[in-house]
């Protein structure tokens, strides 16, 4: 074990041990499978943080969140997300409104436009899902799926 990531990183040394060994491996394997989204996304010119504000929209559509909301769900929060929308605001896949419930409160919905967009993006994405799934069996993807629940749940 470790030759590939070694070869990868460029690394001689053994690794400390089998943690270091595992947590620089899933570092790679992340930022692989994130770097063909990021492709898929540079293709429409967005980044990956906007792709998943318009993912998180278009799954409570017609409804919206307010921006605390956004930022609770994304995968990767972003340390300016009112720029972040704004520049979806501007594209014009992306609406703000007042909330009739509280009229300090802004609700983000997605336009019809932001819809067609990740329409056209999805085929794209799930290619990028189909290679993933092509190099990992259905059994270790519910094995991994189980891991990765296990390192980023509170408890």
């Amino acid at each position: 074990m470790g030759r590939i990531l070694r070869d990868h990183i460029k690394q001689n040394a053994s690794f400390e041990d089998g943690t270091q060994e595992a947590m620089l491996n899933l570092f790679v394997a992340a930022a692989e499978v994130r770097r063909r989204v990021e492709q898929v996304c540079e293709k429409h010119d967005l980044q990956f943080s906007h792709h998943n504000v318009l993912r998180i929209l278009r799954g409570v559509h017609p409804e919206g969140h307010p921006r605390c909301e956004i930022i609770e769900r994304m995968l990767d929060p972003s340390p300016d997300v009112t720029r972040l929308i704004d520049k979806l605001v501007d594209r014009g896949l992306v609406r703000r409104s007042t909330s009739e419930e509280d009229r300090r409160m802004t609700i983000h919905t997605i336009t019809d436009d932001g819809l067609d967009l990740l329409g056209q993006m999805d085929p794209e994405i799930r290619e990028v899902q189909q290679w993933f799934g092509g190099r990992v069996s259905e059994h270790d993807l519910q094995h991994l799926s189980r891991i990765c629940e296990g390192i980023y749940a509170e408890f």
